[in-house]
């Protein structure tokens, strides 16, 4: 009974696995932002709750462990370079981007509603598919 006790007041936390699909060359590092904060998507420049990683262009996967529930959005650019930023040709992306729930691009990026998804109690997983357009 102690234990049931010491655990109703624990905060629920979920673990969110992303896959990288399409990748065309395994230079470089792909850097990951996921964040909750619609103002802050795509950039997470002034996002004290995203989490960013970094991650060998080699790797085509990784983990987020004890998440709290919620919406979220994931940006990934294959920074094939090393320079930490997506490098970019008269507003061009040169360097590979995608987004969670891989949304439809047409003129920038699109808006956090089209790439938010749930995490709830469970495990989730999402797959990113690389885009190229240069």
């Amino acid at each position: 009974m102690g234990l049931l006790f010491s655990l109703s007041g624990a905060v629920a936390t979920t673990d969110l696995a992303v896959d990288i699909a399409n990748l065309r060359s395994h230079k470089g590092m792909v850097r990951v932002c996921l964040t909750a904060d619609p103002t802050n998507f795509p950039a997470c420049i002034d996002d004290a709750k995203a989490v960013t990683r970094s991650i060998p262009a080699s790797a085509n996967s990784l983990h987020f462990d004890g998440l709290p529930p919620g919406g979220y959005a994931l940006a990934v650019i294959h920074d094939e370079n090393g320079n930490k930023k997506l490098d970019t040709f008269a507003g061009i992306p040169r360097e590979g981007f995608g987004f969670s729930r891989n949304p439809p691009i047409s003129f920038g990026p699109p808006r956090f509603a089209a790439a938010r998804f749930t995490l709830t109690g469970d495990a989730d997983r999402q797959q990113v598919r690389m885009r190229y357009l240069l």
